[in-house]
């Protein structure tokens, strides 16, 4: 299934390719198109969230008057979301479809000549033999990495071959060499830049939604909450226990994601990484505008 959806990425990042002649440039390109298409989903998204905030009251109501009643309290949310016109799993939908994108990314930067520049297996086999047979080094996890950065040695080795310019792609960005994996180039210090300015941004983007959570949940903190049918004004005894818990948490992801990102980021193409890095800058411009549009709009 990723391989499908990385080879149906590839023609559109092959297209982009061409079109600026720079694999660093196309990437970002990339980004910003795969950002618009998802862009309705992502209005959805933020609506749903901010509308689930606002329901927070009547299900509190809900939670305190059915507490030793499990199983009713859970048909009388069913019910407050059927009755809401919403979805309680649609973040589940949500969280696929990044799943899925991540790993066909992934696939795509990985092997960009079989979903990019769509060169047969077998011309990729037969460089990866050459390549091994002069003793240059050829990784297990990302040969065509290693292909593109033999450009010169294979067009000496194949002179009539005439897929052989579709291994050149350029890789040199603002002075960077995308094909560069951090692990293989430990002494080099420019591998970093582009791993360390993604987490920074992951890091950024994950304190902005804690802190856009913790402010929603002040301001529920701060509102009554009140039985629906008597109209008396109830007492949640394990409100703040709970708000600490989530505070907690929140902080427990602000460290553990930069952790994996690092992890992530450090076994990569600095392509991959390049993306991610775009990826996260606009999810941030894209929540601060969303959440400012949306605002205006109920208002």
């Amino acid at each position: 299934m990723f391989e499908f959806f990385a080879n149906i990425f590839g023609y559109l990042l092959e297209l982009l390719y061409n079109l600026v002649n720079n694999y660093g440039f196309a990437i970002i390109l990339f980004t910003v198109v795969i950002k618009l298409i998802l862009l309705p989903l992502s209005i959805k998204q933020q609506k749903t969230m901010q509308k689930s905030a606002k329901l927070q009251e009547k299900m509190k109501t809900i939670q305190f008057k059915y507490k030793n009643n499990p199983e009713k309290m859970n048909q009388e949310i069913m019910e407050l979301y059927k009755k809401e016109n919403m979805n309680p799993f649609s973040g589940c939908l949500t969280a696929i479809i990044q799943l899925i994108l991540l790993l066909s990314i992934f696939y795509l930067v990985r092997s960009p000549l079989t979903f990019m520049s769509k060169l047969p297996k077998e011309d990729i086999n037969k460089y990866v033999q050459q390549m091994q047979e002069a003793g240059k080094q050829v990784s297990n996890v990302y040969p065509e990495i290693d292909i593109i950065r033999e450009y010169q040695f294979l067009k000496e080795k194949n002179p009539e071959d005439v897929n052989i310019e579709n291994i050149n792609l350029k890789m040199e960005f603002l002075g960077l060499d995308l094909s560069k994996i951090p692990q293989q180039n430990i002494a080099d210090y420019t591998v970093y830049i582009i791993p360390v300015l993604y987490i920074i941004s992951s890091f950024i983007m994950i304190r902005m939604t804690s802190a856009m959570q913790q402010q929603s949940n002040r301001k529920k903190n701060n509102d009554s909450v009140i039985d629906g049918e008597t109209g008396k004004e109830l007492t949640v005894k394990d409100e703040n226990n709970e708000m600490d818990a989530v505070m907690q948490t929140n902080k427990m992801m602000s460290w553990m994601m930069p952790i994996m990102s690092i992890s992530i980021a450090f076994v990569a193409p600095l392509g991959l990484a390049l993306y991610w890095l775009i990826s996260n800058i606009l999810m941030i411009l894209e929540k601060l505008v969303l959440n400012k549009l949306i605002k205006a709009e109920e208002e």
